[in-house]
C-alpha cells in the first residue's frame, strides 16, 4: 500500500478524529477482488458491495497512523442508508470511539463514514479489532478480548444452505496483494498471531455473505451486524448458509466442520 508507506505510525486513542478526504472506489480493484471470491461485479449494479468498506475502513485508520498488522477483527457494524456508486466522489471521516487492554492485546472501536456527492452519509463501517503485537509469537495460553457477544445463530441445522466455497492460497494472496496486514499472506505472520496459517481478512468473508444478499433482493439499504467467531484458513472450504425462518431473512453464516465461523445479524434489508 504505497499511499501510507511513509506515514508515521501512533497508538490508537479515544476521540481520535481522522483527517477528512474525498476517494472513489477503484471500480477495476473491486472486479479484481471479487474475481478472487468467484462472485461477479455486474451483482452490485454499478454500486459499491458495502462489504469492501470494512477494508477501506481499516486502510483509513493505516493512513492517520494507525497499522493494520496483527490486527484482526472481532466485531463488525455495516449500516448502508444508500448505494454509494463506483465513480462517486466519496468524503470519508472517522474516529476512535474506545480503546481498551485485554489479554491477547490492545481492543479498538472505530466507525468510519462515507457520504455521497449529494452530502448524505451513504454508509457507516463500524468497527472492534484486536491488535495483537506483529513482532511477538501469541501466547496460546491467553484468552479474553472483553466481553464476547451472545450467538446471533443458535443452531446451524436450522439453516438453509446456499453453496459452498474452497479458499486457496493463492487467491487469500491475491486479495490481500496491497493488505498491511502480514497474517493475511505470510506463514510465520500468521503463526505469531496464534493461526496455523494465514487467515483471510474479515472483509474478505462478508463478499460472500453481501453477495447471497444483492443477488436475493439487491437492495438500496441494509443494516447488519457481524461476528467473526473462528478464522478461516487460506485452504479451508466453508458453506454460505441463511436462516429464513418466517419468509424474512435473519440471520447468515459461513460455518466450517459444522461449526459458524463468521455470522451476520441482519436488522433490515431495505429496497
Amino acid at each position: 500500500m504505497s499511499a501510507v508507506e511513509n506515514i508515521q505510525e501512533i497508538a490508537p486513542y479515544k476521540g481520535l478524529r481522522y483527517k477528512k478526504r474525498v476517494m472513489v472506489v477503484d471500480a477495476a480493484n473491486e472486479a479484481r477482488l471479487m474475481a478472487h471470491c468467484g462472485i461477479d461485479p455486474a451483482t452490485f449494479r454499478g454500486c459499491a458491495d458495502p462489504s469492501a468498506f470494512i477494508s477501506f475502513a481499516i486502510q483509513e485508520g493505516v493512513r492517520n497512523g494507525i497499522s493494520s498488522n496483527g490486527g484482526v477483527n472481532m466485531v463488525q457494524g455495516l449500516v448502508q442508508s444508500r448505494p454509494l456508486r463506483l465513480d462517486e466522489k466519496i468524503t470519508v471521516t472517522g474516529e476512535i470511539l474506545d480503546v481498551q487492554s485485554s489479554p491477547r492485546g490492545r481492543v479498538t472501536t472505530s466507525e468510519t463514514w462515507y457520504h455521497g456527492e449529494n452530502g448524505e452519509n451513504g454508509i457507516t463501517s463500524k468497527r472492534k479489532s484486536l491488535k495483537t503485537d506483529p513482532t511477538k509469537y501469541a501466547d496460546p495460553n491467553l484468552r479474553g478480548a472483553g466481553e464476547r457477544p451472545a450467538p446471533v445463530i443458535a443452531d446451524l441445522s436450522a439453516l438453509t444452505k446456499l453453496c459452498q466455497f474452497t479458499l486457496t492460497p493463492e487467491d487469500v494472496k491475491g486479495y490481500g496483494l496491497n493488505t498491511t496486514n502480514a497474517i493475511h499472506f505470510d506463514e510465520d505472520a500468521a503463526r505469531r498471531a496464534g493461526y496455523r496459517a494465514p487467515i483471510i481478512g474479515g472483509g474478505h468473508g462478508v463478499r460472500f455473505l453481501t453477495e447471497a444478499i444483492w443477488k436475493e433482493f439487491a437492495p438500496k439499504a441494509i443494516d447488519v451486524d457481524i461476528y467473526f467467531r473462528r478464522p478461516l484458513f487460506w485452504d479451508d472450504t466453508f458453506d454460505i448458509m441463511v436462516d429464513a425462518a418466517g419468509g424474512k431473512w435473519n440471520a447468515m453464516c459461513l460455518a466450517k466442520d459444522g461449526k459458524v465461523a463468521t455470522e451476520m445479524r441482519i436488522n433490515s434489508i431495505g429496497g
